[in-house]
């Protein structure tokens, strides 16, 4: 299983980036897969989630309104488009799947968890 984020870097205040994560090893279809983040000293944080089989998505609080979560079944990846960022949204994200039996989004970032892609915000 592999779940490889790419996309990260630097951006300012106000600015965009977008964040992919290609997966392999499972069936894509029958996984929620989403984003968490975490910052130094900071606890993990849930960023998005999306469900493949039905395209419902979650966000947390904090992302609401600014980020935008996507997926693309015929490659087997997921996109987070994160608008009018800010400096507390700096850390780093990892993108995680867990097989989909009927909950949601609710427990993604128990599964399978890849490396992850660093966000800088400057102010």
């Amino acid at each position: 299983v592999q779940l490889q984020a790419s996309g990260g870097g630097l951006a300012q205040t106000g600015g965009s980036l977008r964040l992919s994560c290609a997966t392999s090893g499972f069936t894509f279809n029958r996984y929620a897969i989403g984003w968490y983040r975490q910052a130094p000293g900071k606890e993990r944080e849930g960023v998005s989630c999306i469900l493949i089989r039905d395209g419902s998505t979650w966000y947390g609080d904090s992302v609401k309104g600014r980020f935008a979560i996507s997926k693309d079944s015929s490659k087997n990846t997921i996109y987070l488009e994160m608008n009018n960022l800010q400096p507390e949204d700096t850390a780093v994200y990892h993108c995680a799947a867990d097989a989909d039996y009927g909950l949601g989004c609710k427990d993604f970032m128990t599964g399978y968890r890849g490396q992850g892609t660093l966000v800088t915000v400057s102010s």
